[in-house]
């Protein structure tokens, strides 16, 4: 990796000092860092916690280059898996690790993946129409732009990007083809919006631009399954948390948290019947915000939501009794 490279990913992580202390009392093990990005929340909990060993996964090598430079210091403690996190089982094994005292999940894009033009992320620096956070992955946003049917367009612009004139944009972008730079793109987006419409809620491509790059990276796709083998690999009294910044990934973890807490649809006065098992308490009924300091000085913090869970001995919530959950038994 270039200088230019490892300089850019000089990233202010989002929450830090609530998430370095969320995981102060987790069993002494390995906290896997679930999207290692520049290695901002593994230093603070590595310099914070010495009974605390990092695992960083990260998709992007450009970020797992730039993490294990700034925390040479500390590398008798740090392990890195270039995989998704989705693959976290995979990752553990790499490394000989059977089960870990927590996991951290910080979702989305990081700031130094938006700076870089040449990533093709962002709509405020020209470059290829790129948006790969695993440049190795043949599949870019170019193809979903100048691929795309209208309704698939429209589709995962209204889905991902919750933006209201989706068909507008859809239709706007397959007239212009072929697009081939982001400022491009952002051009046809914001040409397409109605005047009215493009003078609140910032630049009227950023909607637009989160959908393509949640289609491209398919983060929604892998997300219910890496949440689920993280509680499943963490030990009692370990932790989960996750630092989300758009509703869709909002949405998944508070539904795969509730249904590792135990959630079933047996009315709330009987006993539970429909068999759910509980394997973890929710630390927070309701997500976490940052503080208003952080969102005004941090722009990417201002969508921040953390959700927290903690790992608990498997019980049955019908009678509460202890459950064998190894993957080779049935419960």
């Amino acid at each position: 990796m270039s200088a230019t490279a490892h300089e850019s990913f000089d990233h202010r992580p989002v929450m830090l000092a609530e998430v370095t202390a969320l995981f102060a009392d987790v069993p002494s093990g390995t906290v896997v860092d679930a999207t290692l990005g520049g290695g901002g929340h593994s230093l603070a909990l590595l310099e914070a916690h010495p009974h605390l060993d990092v695992l960083g996964i990260d998709r992007d090598a450009d970020a797992l280059d730039a993490a294990i430079a700034r925390l040479k210091h500390l590398s008798r403690r740090l392990r890195t898996s270039h995989r998704r996190f989705d693959e976290l089982r995979a990752a553990m094994a790499d490394h000989g690790i059977t089960e870990i005292s927590g996991a951290l999940f910080d979702l989305g894009v990081s700031s130094p993946q938006l700076d870089r033009g040449d990533r093709g992320f962002s709509y405020r620096n020209d470059g290829p129409l790129d948006m790969r956070m695993d440049s190795d992955q043949p599949w870019s946003a170019s193809d979903v732009v100048n691929g795309y049917a209208e309704d698939e367009l429209t589709r995962i612009i209204t889905s991902y990007g919750n933006e209201r004139f989706a068909r507008r944009i859809a239709r706007a972008i397959i007239a212009a083809r072929p697009i081939q730079t982001t400022f491009e793109l952002a051009e046809v987006v914001t040409t397409a919006i109605p005047a009215a419409a493009r003078r609140t809620g910032g630049h009227p491509a950023k909607r637009t631009f989160q959908a393509i790059r949640i289609e491209v990276n398919g983060e929604l796709d892998v997300l219910p399954d890496a949440l689920d083998r993280a509680v499943e690999a963490t030990v009692p009294g370990g932790r989960i948390a996750v630092l989300s910044y758009h509703s869709g990934e909002d949405r998944i973890v508070k539904e795969r948290f509730a249904v590792a807490a135990g959630a079933c649809e047996c009315p709330h006065d009987l006993p539970c019947v429909c068999g759910a098992i509980q394997t973890v308490r929710i630390v927070r009924g309701v997500a976490k915000r940052p503080s208003d300091d952080e969102q005004q000085s941090n722009r990417r913090a201002a969508s921040a939501r953390l959700r927290v869970v903690e790992r608990i001995p498997a019980t049955r919530k019908s009678d509460g009794r202890p459950v064998d959950t190894d993957p080779g038994t049935t419960p």
